[in-house]
């Protein structure tokens, strides 16, 4: 058994690479146990393992005594000089082997049972200190399994948790499928510590776009802002130091290279990458692109901008299920309310082109026009059932309603008359004859 203990030793030593004078630490403890447990509570005993034959001895210091009254820490002068002390007298202290027989097979067991339990610890602690300091970084790992909704990846030498709520809700993953994720979090665990993977955070894309575009490592261009709907759709605001650069042209790569690498590692996510300003107007424009906007009104106390835009802009703006204005909003960190724009253009032409329909008609002004169209006739046969008593109310209008009454009349006999043939020098032969 001590043999095939050594090898173990052996084996967790070049496996695990864990120094074997710790192996040799942890199972001498568990033989300490296993012979108090063995001899009772005998004075400052030790325990001892050959490191090459692996032969168990317990060794305990007692007092040599002329009456024996507590085996555990007393001695007789005749035991302690046969075991070794030929020159022992009472009251002397003196060091003899105690190991009870067969406790090479007890303690043995004990040993193998606290070395599996201290390798257990020893690598939970060791992928702890190998992890704690990767938290942020990308890591690939293959699916092993699913508990409930959550995926369990192998990192190689440990396991890590992608849970559900740091799923993308529209990827699918199958069991040996190579992945890679956000190292999120690392945690202390009753069970050890846990690696906790995320494929949802914002930062994974932050740390996509990180190890793609060469001039965010050189500090040469910042990502200032982030807002992501993951799986749908991520807005990434970024500004350059070095007014040469173009900090979205960077980002987007030769022929947009850098960004469809992102974009087919996040399977085919949107991904909008615009420029950063510190001018409220301009930031909150390039976050809503691609909708073009009319008006803005900052309300800078609270935070909020009221942007209005034509009818036909306001979907683009607000984007499908209010998307586009959502993730405008988280981006520039402003409360944005989105209104479509009032028709008055529109209605002004109409109104115009009532008034001067009205006032081609002999006999009604320019000024009697409009206030005929403010009263809600926007044409000569809306005045056909008016009545004088109606129109002379209006004071601008007063007397001269009999006289606009009769002028829309004979406007109206006018366009409905068919053309009459001419009379006159300017007649033609035949219509001279037909007369």
């Amino acid at each position: 058994m001590n043999v095939e203990m050594l090898a173990q030793l052996d084996f967790f030593e070049k496996e695990k690479g864990i120094s074997r004078d710790v192996l040799l630490g942890a199972v001498h403890e568990a033989l300490v146990t296993a012979a108090k447990r063995a001899l009772g509570p005998a004075r400052d005993l030790r325990v001892e393992i050959n490191p090459r034959s692996g032969v168990i001895q317990a060794w305990a210091k007692l007092i040599v005594a002329e009456r024996i009254i507590s085996k555990h820490d007393q001695i007789s002068v005749f035991d302690a000089r046969r075991a070794g002390h030929p020159e022992a007298k009472v009251g002397d202290e003196v060091e003899v082997e105690v190991t009870p027989s067969g406790f090479g097979r007890i303690a043995s067991q004990h040993a193998k049972q606290a070395l599996t339990g201290y390798i257990r610890r020893a690598e939970k602690e060791k992928i702890y200190v190998e992890y704690k300091d990767r938290v942020g970084e990308i890591v690939s790992g293959t699916v092993r399994r699913f508990e409930r909704s959550d995926v369990i990846l192998d990192l190689g030498k440990s396991e890590a948790v992608l849970t559900n709520r740091e799923r993308v809700p529209t990827e699918e993953y199958q069991i040996g499928e190579r992945i890679r994720c956000f190292l999120k979090a690392i945690e202390q665990t009753p069970h050890g510590p846990e690696i906790i993977l995320s494929r949802a955070d914002p930062a994974f894309v932050l740390s996509l776009f990180r190890a793609e575009v060469a001039e965010l490592k050189d500090g040469t261009i910042e990502i200032k802002a982030i807002a992501r709907e993951p799986g749908f759709r991520t807005k990434i605001a970024v500004s350059s130091r070095d007014s040469k650069v173009d900090p979205v042209g960077a980002c987007v790569g030769l022929r947009g290279q850098r960004v469809k690498n992102i974009v087919r590692e996040l399977n085919n996510e949107k991904v909008d990458i615009i420029p950063w300003s510190s001018d409220v107007r301009s930031f909150v424009s390039k976050a809503l692109d691609p909708a073009r906007l009319k008006n803005f009104d900052i309300d800078e106390a609270n935070r909020r901008v009221r942007v209005t835009t034509t009818p036909d802009q306001l979907p683009l703006a607000v984007g499908r299920r209010g998307q586009n204005a959502r993730l405008a909003s988280r981006l520039t960190g402003w409360e944005i309310d989105i209104e479509p724009e009032a028709d008055v253009n529109s209605f002004e032409a109409r109104v115009d082109h009532a008034v001067q329909e009205l006032a081609s008609v002999p006999g009604i002004s320019v000024d009697h026009a409009r206030v005929l169209v403010n009263m809600g006739f926007h044409g000569v046969e809306s005045l056909l059932d008016a009545e004088v008593a109606d129109l002379s109310q209006n004071p601008e209008i007063g007397e001269a309603a009999s006289a606009i009454l009769e002028a829309a009349r004979g406007e109206l006999i006018r366009r409905q008359a068919p053309p009459s043939a001419p009379v006159g020098p300017g007649a033609s032969p035949e219509s001279e004859t037909q007369s």
